[in-house]
């Protein structure tokens, strides 16, 4: 049976959501090391937090390009994820969805959060029928992520290259047991309504 095309997958607990960013080692280290954001790192810049761990893996290369070569688990009060999606606006205009392109850019401006529905990846980082979910935070959103949802961050830098090693091995079985358990996030209807394209 094919996954529904919005669906939010993550690693959870009954309080927390684990969202994946990938930073240079001079951002990435000290987070780690002090559970919170160093100065280096701009809160007045959209941050994008994404519940995929293969979206990211796509994303930073397996922790390979440039700037993105320390990758972070960072474990948020469900509470503040929720709070950011209800008050996300859909990156871009939607027919039927928006009364009109001129309401959705008002939205969007005003939107402390926005939401990018992308394809999510397969081991070979293969683009899969189903969406993952890329959540940015800006302005207030961006605020309450540093300073009041974070509960851990975590290197994970040597996951993704123990996985991306089996995977280069062919050995997807044992790349798949590595992998984080992302389930489907009971997100129930109303918290995804205004952010289906």
């Amino acid at each position: 049976m094919p996954e529904p095309k919005h669906q939010i997958r993550a690693l959870y607990t009954a309080a927390t959501v684990t969202v994946y960013q990938a930073y240079a080692p001079e951002i990435g280290l000290p987070a780690v090391r002090d559970g919170r954001f160093p100065a280096a790192w701009k809160r007045e810049r959209m941050t994008w937090i994404k519940p995929s761990f293969l979206w990211m893996m796509y994303r930073c290369g397996w922790a390979s390009k440039e700037d993105q070569e320390t990758v972070l688990a960072v474990e948020i009060t469900r509470e503040g994820f929720e709070w950011a999606l209800r008050n996300a606006c859909l990156a871009h205009y939607e027919h039927g969805l928006h009364p009109d392109r001129a309401t959705w850019k008002r939205q969007l401006k005003q939107a402390p959060a926005r939401v990018q529905w992308d394809p999510e990846r397969g081991l070979h980082l293969q683009p899969l029928p189903h969406r993952s979910l890329q959540l940015g935070l800006t302005g207030e959103a961006a605020e309450r992520y540093a300073e009041e949802w974070i509960v851990s961050i975590n290197d994970v830098t040597a996951l993704a290259h123990a996985v991306h090693a089996q995977v280069k091995d062919g050995a997807l079985d044992a790349a798949r047991q590595l992998l984080p358990a992302e389930l489907p996030y009971p997100s129930g209807d109303t918290l995804l309504n205004h952010l289906r394209d």
